[in-house]
């Protein structure tokens, strides 16, 4: 393991360390109460561990996903599956997420509750300076976003230290507000989701991917180093989830205190992390959290606007980047100020859509790699995952016979079936 090993290691971790993940893994804990640990499992490898599988799993395709689905799919159920989930990490739900949780961060705990004026004048400041840096993207903002990931780690590192001194003595509270508590290993994949990190290693696979080869890693060492890079990138950030999911575990809060978060608007997650934070720093660290991680939030959101912006420009070229510019951050503004409960609620169907779609997309390409699939055996498990995932979100009511369908796991029969149908057919004819 050289020096550039730890270098590519730390690129991996600051591309999937988002600020707006941070408020998951403490929600989680404090719903998970005595099935702490299959539910941070699933959230680690839904969160942490596809991701970093998809990037390594893209290493093997020149062209990354794109070409790859393009090839062995169809040209157009690629255009539209990237479309719609630059959409997902970008206008949606990605960039209004990090506007509202720099807001709840920053300025709820200081103004007591949530407010529609304040949340206006806050995301309307927010949204004007990150319209300014994409519309003149330049390396200032890679070189904020570089400092501030670090400075981001230390803190929370530091607050994870004192958090578990604080809390460690604390019995688990007996409340639990989780929804489905007979199986928290599948609540925590699902919640994983949230993060939308296995959904950007799809998009970003390419510029990963060519930024560890101009670290000078030829393309024999490629796989080996970015395999190792991964882990550490892994180790990192699933310590990371896993201690903030313990601090929301052993946080003590009542049901009155929940009732009145859920009335004014407030996530649970960032009353979790701002809570603990002044408790273990007092009003000054509450502050720095607040101001770290609104800035990290705004850096995430400059770069979503300015690679989404650049993508459909280049789709579809009639429209200038400027003009995408201004729609995807109007429309992340217009979202940010419906809350961001509403941003997090809303985001649960479509992530419930296009998951299934990306793992199924992530390990017929892995298994691509060692076995040789034919072109059958790679489209009809994603024909039918497609369906099932949309006809199960759009509610119809055959789908709720289905295996499975209890833990949002019913495509997973279809994709084995259509993976090993698909095999015989495409070898019968060929």
């Amino acid at each position: 393991m050289n020096k550039n090993t730890f270098i590519v290691g730390f690129m991996l971790f600051a591309i999937f360390f988002g600020a707006g993940n941070l408020i998951f893994p403490p929600k989680l804990g404090l719903d998970s109460g005595l099935d702490f640990l299959p539910s941070i499992i699933g959230f680690v490898l839904t969160g942490v561990g596809l991701p970093l599988l998809g990037i390594a799993v893209s290493g093997y395709y020149p062209g990354g996903y794109k070409e790859a689905l393009s090839k062995n799919v169809h040209p157009y159920f690629s255009l539209l599956f990237l479309m719609a989930i630059y959409l997902t990490i970008g206008p949606f739900f990605a960039i209004p997420r990090t506007g509202a949780t720099a807001y709840q961060m920053s300025v709820v705990p200081f103004i007591g509750e949530s407010g529609t004026f304040s949340l206006l004048v806050f995301t309307l400041a927010y949204y004007l300076v990150a319209v300014w840096f994409s519309l003149n993207p330049s390396t200032v903002v890679d070189r904020i976003g570089a400092i501030l990931t670090p400075v981001l780690l230390l803190a929370i590192l530091g607050l994870v230290v004192k958090a578990i001194i604080l809390l460690g003595e604390n019995e688990l509270p007996a409340l639990t507000t989780q929804t489905d508590p007979t199986s928290p290993f599948f609540t925590g994949i699902v919640e994983g989701y949230l993060t939308m990190d296995a959904l950007a290693s799809i998009t970003f696979s390419v510029i990963v991917i060519s930024a560890i080869k101009a670290k000078g890693l030829g393309n024999k060492d490629l796989i080996k180093q970015t395999s190792m890079a991964g882990m550490i990138a892994a180790i990192a950030l699933a310590a990371i989830y896993i201690s903030l999911a313990w601090i929301g575990n052993h946080y003590p809060i009542s049901i009155e205190t929940l009732t009145e978060l859920n009335a004014t608007g407030q996530h649970i997650g960032t009353f979790i992390l701002n809570h603990v934070a002044t408790e273990t720093f007092g009003e000054f660290g509450r502050t720095l959290l607040g101001v770290i991680v609104t800035l990290a939030c705004l850096t995430t959101s400059i770069g979503l606007i300015v690679t989404t912006s650049e993508y459909f420009n280049e789709i579809f070229p009639k429209i200038s980047y400027k003009v995408y510019v201004f729609i995807f951050t109007l429309i992340s503004f217009s979202i940010a100020n419906q809350g961001l409960d509403f941003v997090i609620s809303k985001s649960v169907p479509v992530l419930l859509i296009l998951y299934p779609i990306a793992m199924t997309v992530i390990f017929l390409m892995f298994i691509n790699i060692f076995f040789q699939l034919p072109l059958l055996a790679q489209r009809l498990p994603l024909a039918l995952v497609t369906a099932v995932s949309i006809l199960s979100v759009a509610g119809v009511n055959a789908m709720n016979a289905l295996p499975l369908k209890s833990i949002s796991m019913e495509w997973i029969p279809f994709a084995i079936a259509g993976t090993v149908i698909g095999y015989l057919l495409g070898k019968k004819s060929s």
